[in-house]
């Protein structure tokens, strides 16, 4: 499996950790939408997060929603994840563009400017958890890492990598999730925070033929890691034409009939996956109204 996603926890439990291969499913994107370079570095990495804060949910209907508005280029951008490592999204404009930063690579931070990040989590509760806080960096790693450390009180470091192809195609996408269980010991905190501190980029990584397990055994391997899970991770939108005729119906008697009265195709868009869906006048009068 070309894209997949390691659980792994190390020092006694005293640490968890996540880490993902995701070109395969950013590409995915990228060829949906039709997105830009820059783009497609921001959004493949707000849904390389997703799909391990996704693995994070306890039920299998769970769905996790991260939503970026920034004041910069792209304007908004949706992700959702489930805990079986399916992830769909899309960026308002997905052809934004800006030029590189000062290091001579895609600005990610410029591209999404100033805003709010909010993370929504729904278990089948009355009401979802929703959280919103401000962007840090809009490098969407930092941004997570202070989403967690302010709104989960889970001292995390996030790191998330997009690298592209001269054609503009995804050449590698990946990121780690550490985290620190409240009982973690002082020591751990220090060969830990040490061992950060001297990683190369995952991009970095990931094109010296580093796998996921390799990355967290870098990170954590005098640490006794040791790998609970693994799992593919996928670009999977659940949207149908059936789905679609749903939304239809409930709009109501009175709207479908002006519709049909109208004597147009009616065309449905689903942002996600970026699929048109069609329904001619006799498939409307089909419609149970």
């Amino acid at each position: 499996m070309r894209d997949y996603l390691v659980r792994a926890t190390a020092a006694d439990a005293q640490i968890r950790a996540f880490a993902v291969t995701s070109a395969g499913l950013v590409e995915e994107a990228r060829k949906r939408h039709d997105l830009s370079p820059v783009v497609t570095a921001a959004l493949g990495r707000l849904m390389t997060g997703a799909c391990m804060m996704g693995s994070m949910l306890k039920g299998e209907k769970d769905i996790l929603t991260l939503q970026i508005n920034g004041d910069g280029p792209i304007g908004a951008m949706t992700v959702t994840a489930d805990a079986k490592g399916n992830v769909k999204g899309y960026a308002q404009a997905p052809q934004a563009m800006m030029p590189p930063n000062a290091q001579g690579k895609l600005d990610v931070g410029g591209v999404i400017g100033n805003g709010y990040l909010t993370v929504i989590k729904d278990m089948g509760l009355k009401d979802p958890y929703s959280s919103q806080v401000a962007l840090q960096t809009g490098e969407i790693g930092d941004d997570l890492t202070y989403y967690f450390a302010a709104s989960e009180q889970v001292p995390s470091c996030v790191a998330l990598g997009v690298l592209m192809e001269r054609n503009n195609t995804v050449k590698q996408a990946g990121g780690f999730i550490i985290q620190l269980m409240p009982f973690a010991q002082e020591d751990v905190i220090r060969r830990l925070e040490e061992k950060i501190a001297s990683l190369r980029s995952v991009t970095q990584m990931l094109e010296e033929g580093n796998t996921p397990e390799q990355i967290l055994t870098l990170l954590l391997g005098d640490m006794g890691v040791e790998f609970t899970e693994k799992m593919p991770v996928q670009f999977v939108c659940s949207c149908t034409k059936e789905r679609v005729e749903k939304v239809l119906i409930s709009l109501g008697k009175e709207e479908l009939q002006n519709m049909i009265e109208e004597g147009r195709e009616v065309e449905l868009h689903c942002h996600f996956c970026n699929t048109n869906y069609v329904f001619t006048v006799e498939e409307l009068k089909r419609l149970p109204i």
